[in-house]
C-alpha cells in the first residue's frame, strides 16, 4: 500500500505548468531589473565626458546580438502562426519531422535573452570599476561561445537544425546549385540584417586588433573605425549574394522576372557606396555631385523594393488567410479578413522601406540609438513580410498538383514547370 501510494503523493506535489511558467516569468523580470540597475549604476560611475563614448562602445559589441535575439523571437512567432493556421512550413522549407517547433525556437531566444544582457552588464560593471582586462574579455568570450555553439559537431543542441542553417548559408554564399526556397528566403532575411553583420565585423575586427575597452576604437580612420572600407563591403554582401541567386535562377529557368529581381538588389549597391564616399572625397564634390546621386539611388531602391514586395512576393488576392486559425483565437479574430491589415501591411512596408535606406547610408548614422531603432523596425518589417511570403508560397504549392495534372499531356510544359521549382525568387 505504501509503495502504491508514493506515485500518487508525488503527482499531487508537482506544481502545475501554469504556475511554473509564471514563476519563470517572474524570475526573468527580476533578472532583467537587476541587469538594468547594475548597468545604469555602472554608467553613472563614469565621468560625464566618457559616458557617451563608453556606451557607444558597449552598444557596438552587443547591439548586433540583441537584434539577432529579436529576430529569433519573431521567427518563433512566425512558426506559431504557421502551426495555428495549418501552414506546412516543414514542407515549404523541405525540413524533416525533427525540425524546430516554435516552443524550441522560443527556448533558444530565451537563453539568448539571458546570456547577452548578462554579458553586457558584466562588461559595464567591470569597466566602470577599473577591471579593464576582465571587461574586455566579456564580449570576446560571448562571441566565441556563440560561434562554438553554432558549429559544435556533436549531436546536442539541435544539431540537425544547426547543420541545416550552416548548409543554407553555404549555398547562399556559393550559389553553385539550383536555388531552393530556403536559400533565397534566408538570403532575403540577411538583407534586412546587413547592418547587424556590419557591426559584427567591426566588433570582431576590434577584438582581433585588441581594441576592446580601449580608446583606440574611437579613431574613425583606423582599420576598425567608423570610416573603414570594410563597412560598405559587408553592408553590400547580402545584396550581392541575392543578386547572384537571381542570375542563377535565370540560368536554370530562363524566367525574365529573375533578371528584374536581380536589378532590384543591384539598386542597393549605389546607395551604400555613394554614402560611404562622403569620407573619402572632397566635401564640395560630395555636396554638388555625389549626394544628388545618392538621393536618386535611394528613392529608386526604396520604391522598387516596395513595388516588388506588393506585386511579386505577396499575393493580395488571398491576403491575411494565414491568420485563419484552425481553432478560435483572439489574434485570428483581429487579423483574419480585416481590411485594416491591408492598409497597415502596405503602408508600414512603404515607410520602413524608405527608412531602411537611412540605415544603409553610413554618412547618416550619427545617433546609434536611432540606428538601432531603425534596424529593429526593419527586422519587424521582415517579420511581417515572412507571413505573406510563406502564405504565397503555400498557396502555390497547393495549386501545383492541379496545374501539373492539366499539363500531363504536354511534357514540354511539365518539364519547364518542374525545372523552375515553382519558386518566384
Amino acid at each position: 500500500m505504501k509503495a502504491g501510494g508514493t506515485p500518487l503523493s508525488s503527482a499531487a506535489t508537482m506544481p502545475s505548468p501554469l504556475l511554473l511558467w509564471r514563476f519563470k516569468v517572474l524570475l526573468l523580470f527580476v533578472w532583467g531589473f537587476s541587469c538594468c540597475k547594475i548597468g545604469w549604476d555602472s554608467v553613472m560611475r563614469m565621468g560625464g565626458d566618457l559616458q557617451d563614448l563608453f556606451l557607444y562602445e558597449a552598444f557596438l559589441y552587443y547591439n548586433p546580438l540583441l537584434l539577432m535575439t529579436l529576430m529569433v523571437w519573431l521567427w518563433g512567432i512566425n512558426l506559431w502562426v504557421f502551426s495555428q493556421s495549418n501552414i506546412g512550413y516543414s514542407r515549404i522549407f523541405d525540413l524533416d519531422q525533427n525540425c524546430l517547433t516554435h516552443q524550441e525556437v522560443w527556448k533558444c531566444a530565451t537563453w539568448l535573452t539571458i546570456i547577452v544582457p548578462t554579458s553586457m552588464t558584466a562588461y559595464l560593471y567591470l569597466y566602470s570599476h577599473g577591471e579593464v582586462s576582465l571587461a574586455a574579455s566579456q564580449p570576446v568570450l560571448l562571441y566565441a561561445a556563440l560561434a562554438m555553439t553554432l558549429i559544435f559537431p556533436f549531436d546536442i543542441f539541435y544539431l540537425s537544425s544547426r547543420y541545416f542553417l550552416l548548409r543554407t548559408v553555404w549555398r547562399i554564399v556559393f550559389p553553385l546549385q539550383a536555388i531552393t526556397f530556403p536559400d533565397f528566403f534566408l538570403a532575403d532575411i540577411f538583407t534586412s540584417m546587413s547592418k547587424v553583420f556590419s557591426d559584427l565585423e567591426r566588433s570582431v575586427c576590434r577584438m582581433a586588433h585588441r581594441q576592446v575597452a580601449s580608446i583606440a576604437w574611437f579613431e574613425a580612420d583606423s582599420v576598425c573605425g567608423s570610416h573603414a572600407v570594410a563597412i560598405p563591403i559587408v553592408l553590400v554582401l547580402p545584396y550581392i549574394f541575392r543578386f547572384f541567386q537571381c542570375l542563377r535562377q535565370y540560368k536554370d529557368t530562363g524566367e525574365k522576372s529573375s533578371l528584374l529581381n536581380a536589378l532590384k538588389y543591384s539598386t542597393a549597391v549605389p546607395v551604400i557606396f555613394l554614402s560611404a564616399l562622403k569620407y573619402h572625397v572632397i566635401p564640395d564634390n560630395w555636396i554638388t555631385f555625389y549626394r544628388p546621386l545618392w538621393l536618386i539611388s535611394s528613392v529608386l531602391n526604396s520604391f522598387y523594393s516596395f513595388y516588388w514586395d506588393i506585386t511579386r512576393d505577396w499575393d493580395l488576392s488571398c491576403f491575411t488567410r494565414i491568420f485563419k486559425f484552425s481553432k478560435p483565437h483572439t489574434l485570428s479574430y483581429l487579423l483574419y479578413g480585416r481590411t485594416w491589415v491591408y492598409f497597415w501591411a502596405i503602408g508600414s512596408n512603404l515607410v520602413l522601406r524608405c527608412t531602411w535606406t537611412y540605415k544603409l547610408s553610413a554618412h547618416l548614422r550619427h545617433n546609434y540609438i536611432t540606428v538601432f531603432t531603425i534596424t529593429a523596425l526593419e527586422i519587424f518589417r521582415r517579420f511581417q513580410w515572412v507571413f505573406f511570403r510563406v502564405e504565397n508560397e503555400w498557396n502555390k504549392m497547393n495549386s501545383k498538383p492541379s496545374v501539373q495534372m492539366s499539363m500531363v499531356d504536354n511534357p514540354a510544359e511539365e518539364e519547364k514547370l518542374l525545372g523552375s521549382n515553382a519558386h518566384n525568387v
